[in-house]
């Protein structure tokens, strides 16, 4: 007669190796609870790219900056997105304007601040408008390799006045 295994005759052995995989398993659940909604995504295979608050150049034109920092040989490909702030019960935020920029970093560079000009026309009666941007990038190592794109980040808003 032959003893088929159940859950009642299930060897020591098979419930001591149940233990490290529930403890993992625990581990991993915490780990993912413990971090952020709204992970910085600005950091990516040797690079550093960060949307800074706009600045109002006078008129009607405002600077987009972006501080990039890369170590070693690396091209980054950055990808943004420029808009108007748009408040109230109808959040529709106003499109000014897309760019991509390409920098490629050597070992004896440093950070720097690429000036991304655009027109911002008056879209609001009262005078003055908010507006932001949104950043996105990849990097390519030495090798060629291109890593994914980020997540979206957003910078400051700030008020320009017209």
């Amino acid at each position: 007669m032959s003893i088929t295994p159940t859950l009642k005759t299930r060897s020591i052995r098979a419930k001591m190796a149940l233990v490290p995989a529930l403890t993992l398993g625990l581990l991993g659940g915490a780990a993912a609870v413990a971090t952020p909604a709204q992970a910085n995504d600005n950091h990516r295979s040797g690079c550093t790219v960060d949307p800074l608050a706009p600045t109002d150049l006078r008129g009607n034109r405002v600077d987009f900056k972006i501080k990039v920092d890369c170590y070693g040989e690396r091209t980054v490909q950055i990808r943004q997105l420029r808009y108007e702030d748009e408040r109230g019960p109808r959040h529709s935020d106003d499109f000014l304007g897309g760019s991509y920029f390409y920098e490629h970093f050597n070992r004896h560079d440093g950070a720097r601040t690429l000036h991304s000009v655009d027109r911002v026309p008056n879209l609001d009666r009262r005078g003055g408008e908010e507006v932001y941007h949104i950043v996105s990038f990849r990097v390519r190592d030495d090798r060629g390799h291109w890593s994914d794109w980020t997540r979206w980040e957003k910078s400051p808003v700030a008020d320009v006045h017209r």
